[in-house]
């Protein structure tokens, strides 16, 4: 919350923080969602914000992942080992259920907003399991839409019980 407050307080707007926050790994929507109505947003409003800027990042995780893991392993035991751990994260038991159920499976995956699923891991797996973006796109997006609409009625319900 203290990094959406400066970037709001720089001027960027709290939309615009909003859009930043739900395009980071492991925040994304979940955390941008009540952290934009926090900075004044109506739910509604921070809810296709953070959707969209989840989806961002998307398409260039699918088309660019295994490129920079190839590049990274070659750069030092550091980044190895981060590779190895994305590689275990985007191939775990988790990844065997999206394999074999690949459209359902990635859509439940990504909308389910718990942490560790959401856009970006879906968008590692689909990209580990070598999904053409065509077929990655369409579940993940609705898995978003899915997660954006769940976070945004517990958010929306949450301001009911404290006001």
């Amino acid at each position: 919350m203290q990094v959406a407050g400066y970037i709001a307080d720089m001027g960027a707007g709290e939309a615009l923080a909003t859009l930043i926050v739900s395009m980071l790994p492991i925040i994304e929507l979940r955390g941008a969602i009540p952290m934009g109505v926090g900075l004044g947003l109506p739910v509604w409003q921070a809810a296709v914000i953070a959707m969209v800027g989840n989806m961002l990042p998307v398409p260039f995780i699918i088309a660019f992942v295994r490129t920079l893991m190839d590049w990274l392993r070659t750069k030092s035991d550091r980044a190895r080992q981060f590779v190895a751990w994305l590689e275990r994260k985007g191939s775990g038991e988790k990844a065997l259920r999206v394999q074999q159920a690949q459209f359902w499976g990635l859509l439940l995956f990504v909308a389910v907003p718990l942490p560790g699923t959401g856009a970006w891991t879906g968008a590692l797996i689909a990209a580990m399991l070598n999904m053409r973006m065509k077929r990655a796109l369409p579940p993940i997006l609705l898995g978003v839409l899915i997660a954006g609409t769940i976070v945004s009625l517990a958010t929306a319900g949450v301001i009911r019980l404290l006001v």
